[in-house]
């Protein structure tokens, strides 16, 4: 696997403006840091972008959805979503875990990775198929912390995975909701798509781009 070394040489410019050489850095920390994404992504070689993305959509039927549809409505009439835990359980592991079967993929669940001192930590939701996709849990509901951490967890599986496709992709979630990002490895840029999939209203969508996706289609 690549190494990314966390010297000022591998920096895109100069030295760094947020980040401290010899300090490090889990992923969950940078959904702490008081930082302006741009300038954490800047530290880390990269430039962020907010547009509307065209995402991928899947156009087959999906066998998933007679049952997932109904199954989310009913979790969200008997358990009220406010813990993480709560969000995981109920709304985003049968989410991803029924994508799983739409593509014969694999969902790996708390997956530790690590690059170097400035990218390492456990990967929300890491699903392996045609081509992968990472989701990170909002903490505190915060999709923009959360969207931070996730451009950052993506700049790490740059380093990290053997893949050569030329995009990488992720989302963030509180559960209910969705935002996609894109992360294009030649530019070096973060897309931050400024669409947001609500679920269960939504959830048709959200299930052709997940699947689109995944089938790298």
């Amino acid at each position: 696997m690549p190494l990314f070394l966390n010297t000022l040489e591998t920096m895109a410019t100069g030295s760094p403006k947020v980040l401290m050489i010899g300090q490090s850095y889990s992923f969950s920390k940078y959904f702490d840091l008081a930082f302006a994404p741009e300038d954490i992504l800047a530290d880390l070689g990269c430039t962020l972008v907010r547009d509307r993305l065209e995402l991928p959509r899947y156009s087959g039927p999906i066998a998933c959805l007679d049952f997932l549809a109904p199954y989310l409505e009913r979790n969200l009439m008997h358990v009220n979503p406010i813990s993480e835990a709560a969000r995981r359980e109920v709304m985003v592991a049968p989410t991803l875990l029924e994508v799983c079967s739409e593509v014969n993929g694999q969902l790996n669940i708390e997956y530790p990775i690590a690059v170097s001192e400035w990218l390492k930590g456990n990967l929300d939701y890491y699903v392996s198929a045609a081509q992968n996709l990472l989701v990170v849990e909002a903490k505190q509901s915060d999709l923009g912390k959360g969207f931070t951490q996730l451009a950052v967890e993506l700049i790490a599986i740059d380093q990290w995975s053997d893949t050569t496709q030329p995009n990488l992709y992720g989302a963030v979630t509180t559960g209910e909701i969705w935002k996609f990002g894109r992360f294009d490895r030649s530019s070096r840029q973060i897309f931050e798509d400024r669409n947001l999939y609500r679920i269960p209203n939504e959830l048709t969508d959200l299930l052709q781009i997940l699947i689109a996706i995944l089938k790298a289609e």
